[in-house]
């Protein structure tokens, strides 16, 4: 399988052209353009686009306007009938392009869940795996000035095998889920960088620069206008220079999320950007955050559109409104779970000032001893941290979330993870949603959980999942229970916790569904929790109601988790207002 080249970053702030709106497409459940009916690999798949050149001629597919589907855009809530489906679906975009020899072509994909096979004009150019990170591949040779096409073949399929799993508890939203962009740059251009404070300092930046093209060796100047400082550097023989210089910045915080505009200009191109400037640090049991211990008041996020009705988010008003609900709700953090959301929401976390949980889909179980498995893992975590190492905002790079703990093969498996995050970014925290199991007997006396698994030495921030009120025992219960750990001298942030709620169905608070059951529960889980002197963090599952093919109670869930403090159509529910009042007071207190 050919991969895609490395990742260009910030195609935002570079000349790009979208090829958003409505792509022509056929759903394929067989794979017939794909595969012949021997399985071998059809050589005039549809990626050929073909047309009858006689009215002999034998086509059996076609692409027609009447089929077409919206790009960003998920295929299961445009089409009633494409509700389930997790086959394939081909994508057909027709485009023109104003071309120049000294110009080269990429098209960027946001993200394509699961699997994405991509063709221009009849020509294979790769595919990639994974749907949750962006990818893109140069389309330089193949282009013509008119009646270019892209073909895309999208396949939503689960398997044991793939990352996640085939298990999941949310809902397998298929297709060209984000912005698909045609991006012009020079011959030789600055295909990435890294501009950040150094490791444990709050007044030298550090990082580098890496150029892509035939002229690798250039002068690069790095340059932060407003604080009045630049600094220029040589390339090597690969395109790379490394960069460090002293600079008097305002620190980026939620309470004053900074941003300086950065330009880096090299001889053949030049890319601006918005960085914010902040250091991350543990100090014992404290997080610090530019030198000061800070409490982590968050909440989970799915990428569920906050508009009723509308799938997947990748609009930028999407992620506008949902932080906006989790700053009404007094957060300064927010977990982007399980996977890794569209890079609207990391900029919107920027520009709006809350931290970010950053994640990967190793989710429950995987096939842990599966190479294959592990690379795709992997590269999801490297594309995650390529797009989003310059944002301020992004603080925790996670590599799991509920994995079965004391197994060696998923031991090796998240170590390999956890040690690739720290290469590629040695300035964040890493972490990862532990699952510590539940408890086999609930009494009315004292129950003692420990933190206790085998991957906490490995992590900078021990997190973990809890439910008593839900899962376990009833919501009185949290009364009884302590909590202890073995990693005296690191922070914990309690991942998830939380009930189920129904918007509008109501009773007494030990009616199991109902929003009074949720904010008993939330009242008696915070009071809890904030007994536990280790903890640095929240972050309650969840903000909104979300899609999810597990949840079948008929007029309760109907495919939906009802954990959200916020309904899928908008509504508040009681919990929302428990736990705004508990963050507010946690503000009042100043523990920030």
């Amino acid at each position: 399988m050919a991969q895609p080249p490395p990742l260009i970053i910030n195609v935002e702030h570079r000349r790009n052209f979208s090829l958003n709106g409505k792509w022509q497409t056929i759903v394929d459940l067989y794979d017939t353009g794909y595969y012949d009916s021997h399985m071998a690999l059809e050589e005039n798949g549809f990626f050929k686009n073909e047309k009858p050149r006689h009215r002999s001629d034998r086509i059996e597919y076609e692409f027609i306007p009447a089929n077409n589907l919206l790009v960003p855009g998920d295929w299961n809530t445009q089409r009633e009938k494409l509700y389930y489906y997790e086959g394939s679906i081909w994508y057909k975009k027709d485009f023109d392009a104003v071309l120049s020899k000294d110009r080269r072509f990429f098209v960027y994909f946001g993200a394509a869940n699961y699997r994405a096979d991509v063709y221009c004009n009849g020509v294979r150019l790769g595919a990639h795996v994974g749907g949750y990170t962006p990818f893109n591949f140069e389309l330089t040779a193949h282009l013509r000035r008119k009646g270019n096409f892209l073909v895309v073949r999208v396949n939503a399929g689960r398997s044991q095998e793939a990352v996640p799993m085939a298990m999941t508890d949310w809902w397998n939203y298929g297709g060209l889920t984000r912005s698909v962009l045609l991006v012009q740059v020079p011959k030789t251009f600055i295909r990435d960088y890294f501009i950040q404070l150094k490791k444990g300092s709050l007044d030298l930046v550090a990082g580098w620069v890496q150029l892509d093209g035939p002229k690798a060796r250039q002068r690069v100047a790095v340059r932060i206008p407003e604080a009045g400082v630049e600094q220029t550097v040589v390339t090597n023989a690969r395109g790379f220079a490394q960069i460090e210089f002293p600079a008097t910045l305002k620190w980026w915080s939620p309470e004053q999320p900074k941003l300086y505009r950065v330009i880096v200009t090299a001889e053949t191109d030049e890319v601006e950007d918005e960085i914010g400037f902040r250091c991350i640090e543990t100090r014992g049991a404290d997080i610090l955050l530019n030198g000061r211990p800070i409490f982590l008041r968050g909440i989970c996020l799915h990428e569920e559109s906050p508009f009723p009705n509308q799938g997947r988010a990748s609009r930028r008003e999407e992620a506008e409104v949902l932080l906006t609900w989790a700053k009404e709700l007094n957060c300064n953090f927010v977990r982007l779970a399980h996977y890794t959301h569209n890079e609207n929401m990391t900029r919107a976390a920027d520009r709006m000032g809350l931290l970010v949980w950053a994640e990967i889909p190793v989710y429950w179980n995987m096939a842990w001893k599966n190479r294959a498995t592990r690379e795709n893992a992997k590269n999801q975590l490297a594309e995650m941290i390529s797009r989003d190492k310059n944002k301020a905002s992004v603080v925790l790079w996670s590599v799991s979330n509920e994995t079965p703990s004391d197994l060696k093969e998923r031991d090796r498996f998240l170590l390999e993870l956890v040690q690739l995050a720290k290469r590629m970014d040695p300035t964040r925290l890493t972490t990862a949603a532990l699952h510590i199991g539940h408890a086999t007997v609930f009494t009315n006396t004292q129950t003692q959980f420990t933190m206790r698994d085998t991957m906490g030495e490995q992590l900078d921030v021990v997190s973990f999942n809890r439910y008593i009120g839900w899962y376990d025992a009833l919501p009185d219960h949290c009364d009884n229970v302590m909590f202890d750990t073995i990693y005296k001298n690191k922070p914990h942030i309690v991942s998830e916790f939380g009930a189920d709620g129904l918007a509008g169905y109501h009773g007494d608070r030990n009616t199991r569904w109902t929003e009074e059951f949720q904010e008993y529960s939330y009242k008696k889980q915070l009071a809890m929790y904030a007994r536990v002197p280790f903890l640095r963090g929240a972050s309650p599952w969840i903000l909104k109601d979300f899609r999810s093919p597990k949840r079948v109670l008929p007029g309760i869930q109907d495919d939906w988790n009802r954990k959200g403090v916020i309904s899928f159509q908008g509504e508040r529910k009681k919990a929302f207002y428990v736990l705004q009042r508990f963050y507010k007071k946690l503000k009042e207190e100043k523990l920030v």
